[in-house]
């Protein structure tokens, strides 16, 4: 769930109901600070967030990913203190998280796309002690971005259903951990078809988007109710300063903008900052130029209410977002995917 969606509200309403409520970390210093009034840093915001998520019981975690290389390491500190019940992490390859802070019953969950990408993972892990305590397998039906090259995307062989079979295997091979399968998973009955093919569990965003819970903006929602089958598309020029293919809803005002040559060149917020030659965080293509990319951190921020009085939006979400038709609570969403109440 991106930047500013799920936040603590959202998160606690989907661990009251039973599932696992997860925040995410991407720009949380900015929006807590806000909140509040008055500067507070990466670790002290995610810490906040996450005690204020647990503090309504139920089980809690946070997303962290990787490209977020600034703020990275202060996030998994702060939610492994805040007793966190997961850290997910992708957005690349967690390659250190064990290593960062001791996670004292904190579980730490890697998110992979492929067989590849969990073998040298837990390769790299056993280097520490460590295996993964679960692994989230993410298809290519996902929101935001993806974790396969462009002409990857629509291959067979890359579907949640082919991939499962292989990692789960993988997983096995090193010590049996639960895979939890995501990317395009909309109903109940998906959830059963993967739970039955091997998954011990399923991720899920789009659907928590639309809720009264999620801190998406009125537009936003909108944006998700009135999309068509063909307006969800994957971004690639412009696409995301990350390199990664990102998925989004065409009408976004920040992506029309992109796509027109519209908006100047601007990155204020320095979240997907890369180190120049001089070890300095300076570098990020949005903020070179605006022919190949967006401003994912303005665009996303915007999307959940953040300056969205100055910058334009940027909306993403998963390929079955055009199936959504209201807003609903968390409440009546998870009766309708545990198959306490049908579909309305």
């Amino acid at each position: 769930m991106g930047i500013g969606i799920s936040l603590h509200p959202l998160a606690s309403a989907v661990a009251r109901e039973g599932g696992v409520g997860i925040i995410s970390s991407a720009c949380l210093d900015r929006l807590v600070s806000r909140r509040h009034g008055s500067k507070v840093n990466t670790y002290e915001a995610v810490y906040e967030e996450v005690s204020l998520a647990k503090s309504a019981g139920g089980f809690v975690g946070i997303n962290i990913m990787v490209a977020l290389v600034k703020d990275y390491n202060d996030s998994v500190r702060g939610a492994i203190d805040a007793k966190a019940d997961v850290i997910i992490s992708g957005g690349g390859l967690p390659l250190s998280l064990p290593s960062i802070k001791p996670p004292n019953g904190t579980a730490l969950i890697p998110i992979v796309s492929s067989t590849r990408a969990l073998e040298l993972l837990c390769k790299k892990w056993e280097r520490f002690g460590y295996r993964p305590d679960a692994v989230v397998l993410e298809g290519p039906l996902a929101g935001g971005h993806l974790g396969f090259k462009f002409d990857q995307i629509d291959m067979e062989s890359n579907t949640l259903e082919n991939l499962l079979p292989p990692v789960k295997a993988v997983a096995i091979k090193y010590g049996d951990f639960p895979v939890i399968a995501a990317g395009g998973i909309y109903s109940h009955d998906d959830i059963v078809k993967f739970l039955n093919m091997g998954a011990d569990g399923v991720q899920m965003g789009t659907r928590f988007l639309v809720t009264e819970e999620s801190s998406a903006t009125a537009g936003y929602k909108k944006a998700v109710i009135n999309a068509k089958k063909d307006d969800v598309l994957v971004a690639e020029r412009p696409g995301s300063p990350c390199g990664l293919p990102f998925r989004v809803i065409k009408q976004s005002p920040m992506f029309i903008s992109a796509l027109k040559r519209l908006r100047a060149p601007k990155c204020n917020k320095g979240y997907l900052l890369l180190k120049d030659s001089t070890g300095t965080f300076s570098h990020c293509l949005a903020r070179e130029n605006n022919l190949n990319c967006f401003c994912i951190c303005n665009g996303l921020l915007s999307a959940a209410g953040y300056n969205s009085d100055s910058e334009e939006p940027l909306y993403t979400a998963g390929s079955n977002a055009w199936k959504v038709d209201k807003v609903t609570t968390v409440k009546s969403l998870m009766d309708e995917l545990t198959g306490v109440s049908p579909l309305q």
